[in-house]
């Protein structure tokens, strides 16, 4: 054990948060070996999750887990039985969190310590800032995980140093400019910097709050590609020791090596079969890919224009609609896409599906893990960006990138729904229309560079590669 630099890993409790950093703390693990075969034996992982989360994982990942060896503990953010849909809203969360959390992870740094395995660094969701306090106290080092976007990022960070006043506002095409973004409208920023707090108050300075204490940091990461924001990461690299390691997917989808899950699901997984037995006789590029992720929550009367517009698009469709979502489907629809082109489902394996090569388009959300999945596979996209960050990357997904369309809110009523009429036209215009080839043909060059950066002396590779030299070299030598 004294011969290995020792990682505590801690992510936030949500799905798309502990993916991320799970799997970028596998790709260390042989990135040691590595560089230090002569000295060491490398890198060693130990994931902490909450004590909610711990008990959805199953026996076949704890064997994975084991074989990787990746230790397991716990802490706890004082919600061990129910996790965060216990508390008594977002902000009783993240106080009783910090105050419990910080306490559980300084016992279990103190427990490994006293058993003689000493952590020699903690890699920390930007989302739980405090654990850097809790690794300054006993004296190790700190790397800071950021799970969005560089150019979210670099937005949040404007608005913590006065930079961006929020809310922002303004008519619609009307540009804003900031140096290493591209010109912005309203619209485009995150929902919490362009609203006055509407549905979510505390969501601003929830997404603020990642920067506290960040200056003490001594790695900052990021899951995003240096070829992807070159403009963002330069710019916010100015003032923060700012680092892409992304796509932190899983490498078989890559660079055809044996990695081909991210390791751990909170969801419970239906059989995945009917799932599949769908797809495998659907003709190349044919279906249109449905999700909004683990924590999107759309109306009923938005979930009923889009099963319209998918259903009037006369193209298969493969809609996931998670079981918290499923009572606002109207009991007829399931029926009918069974009896047509459709398929509804809780639950898939999306990296599977985006992979497999019969998807067309993907209409999603562009949550920031999804975003990248697609970009890295090649995928073209519909965006219908909700809230966060969503829209930021949806204006990158059309205007940057340019590897998809973004379907527009109104029509009549103001309700601010994407009526069906829009969803057909947007899917239509990226499975048929002149558009199309375009928006293939960026997909496949921004795949390839997805691709490139995670391989062999790519810039995210070689990122990571620094990391563990450094870390070994200051934990060890």
């Amino acid at each position: 054990m004294a011969n290995s630099a020792h990682c505590l890993v801690v992510p936030f409790p949500a799905q798309g948060h502990i993916n991320p950093i799970l799997q970028f703390s596998k790709r260390l693990i042989p990135k040691g070996i590595r560089i230090t075969l002569a000295f060491t034996r490398g890198i060693r992982i130990t994931l902490a999750n909450t004590r909610f989360v711990s008990k959805s994982i199953s026996t076949a990942d704890r064997r994975r887990f084991a074989a990787l060896n990746i230790g397991l503990e716990t802490i706890s953010d004082g919600h061990d039985e129910g996790g965060v849909a216990t508390a008594k809203g977002g902000r009783s969360y993240v106080d009783t969190f910090m105050d419990v959390g910080s306490k559980t992870l300084a016992q279990v740094i103190q427990k490994l310590r006293d058993a003689g395995d000493s952590v020699h660094c903690v890699i920390y969701d930007s989302n739980i800032p405090w654990c850097l306090d809790v690794a300054k106290g006993f004296g190790i080092m700190a790397a800071e995980f950021f799970t969005q976007s560089c150019a979210v990022d670099s937005i949040y960070y404007r608005v913590r140093e006065g930079m961006i006043e929020p809310p922002v506002s303004g008519d619609d095409g009307v540009l804003m400019g900031f140096q290493g973004l591209p010109p912005l409208e309203a619209k485009d920023f995150p929902s919490d910097v362009c609203d006055d707090g509407g549905a979510y108050p505390e969501l601003l300075g929830f997404h603020v709050w990642q920067f506290c204490g960040i200056e003490k940091a001594d790695w900052i990461l990021c899951n995003t590609v240096y070829e992807l924001e070159p403009q963002e990461v330069d710019w916010l690299s100015n003032f923060l020791p700012f680092t892409s390691i992304g796509p932190t997917i899983p490498s078989t989808y890559l660079t055809n090596q044996t990695d081909t899950e991210y390791g751990l699901d909170i969801f419970k997984q239906p059989n995945n079969e009917t799932c599949t037995n769908w797809l495998q006789n659907k003709p190349k590029g044919s279906v249109v890919y449905v999700s909004f992720g683990s924590m999107a929550s759309l109306p009923q009367a938005q979930m009923e224009e889009l099963y319209f517009g998918l259903n009037n698009s006369n193209h298969n469709f493969l809609w996931v609609v998670r079981e918290s979502e499923v009572a606002k489907l109207l009991d007829s629809f399931s029926t009918m896409a069974a009896g047509k082109k459709g398929l509804i489902v809780p639950w898939c394996q999306q990296l599977h599906v985006l992979a497999s090569g019969v998807v067309g388009c993907f209409v999603t959300h562009c949550g920031w893990n999804s975003t990248l999945e697609a970009v890295s596979l090649g995928v073209p996209m519909v965006a219908m960006p909700q809230w966060a960050d969503q829209a930021t990357n949806a204006k990158y997904v059309t205007d940057v990138w340019r590897v998809g369309v973004r379907a527009r809110s109104g029509g009549d009523g103001g309700d601010g729904l994407v009526k069906r009429e829009e969803i057909e036209r947007c899917v239509r215009e990226v499975m048929e229309g002149e558009k199309a080839v375009e928006i293939r043909r960026n997909g496949d060059k921004w795949k390839k560079v997805m691709k490139d950066a995670v391989s062999e002396d790519g810039s995210s590779d070689r990122n990571v590669r620094e990391f563990v030299d450094s870390l070994i070299r200051v934990c060890l030598w």
